[in-house]
């Protein structure tokens, strides 16, 4: 291989990557769009945050959000509301609340994700096998060489860490 074959091949990898990550990224905005009409996406990141980390305090959600304490509470007072996340005294510290899914809130996040994992799935199934039993290692190596997303800042993006 020459030195100006390398820049072209590079070239073509990223445009291949850059094409996959259009995919994922418009399942994921598919995924968000199909419950826009019950929360918004910070609200959606609250609930994936949660969803995520488990049972968390106002302050966490807002430092996870980036935002003023305030607009957390306004936030999770309108998930509250909505019946999608709970609000208690924390029993180890009661000048805390704890902030947890309710059962509509984790069914919420789960009609998310369930609809991200079906879309994927659609398309593998529209690859041809063999091409698809190489993706998955492939992948593995991509996501490893790349630092996967940490766990702690994947909520962020809308994507949960557990399965």
């Amino acid at each position: 291989m020459t030195s100006t074959d390398q820049p072209r091949r590079c070239s073509a990898d990223v445009e291949a990557v850059m094409a996959a990550a259009r995919v994922l990224v418009a399942v994921s905005a598919q995924s968000v769009a199909a419950v826009d009409d019950v929360v918004t996406l910070p609200q959606l990141r609250v609930l994936v945050m949660v969803a995520s980390r488990g049972p968390l305090n106002l302050g966490a959600v807002a430092r996870g959000l980036g935002v003023h304490p305030s607009n957390a509470t306004r936030a999770c007072d309108r998930l509250v509301v909505a019946g999608l996340l709970d609000r208690r005294d924390d029993p180890a510290d009661r000048r805390n609340l704890v902030l947890d899914l309710t059962a509509a809130g984790r069914d919420l996040v789960d009609r998310v994700m369930n609809h991200r994992r079906a879309a994927i799935a659609d398309v593998l199934d529209r690859m041809p096998p063999e091409r698809r039993s190489e993706l998955v290692p492939v992948l593995e190596s991509f996501a490893a060489a790349g630092g996967e997303i940490p766990g702690d800042t994947a909520w962020s993006i809308g994507w949960t860490t557990s399965d």
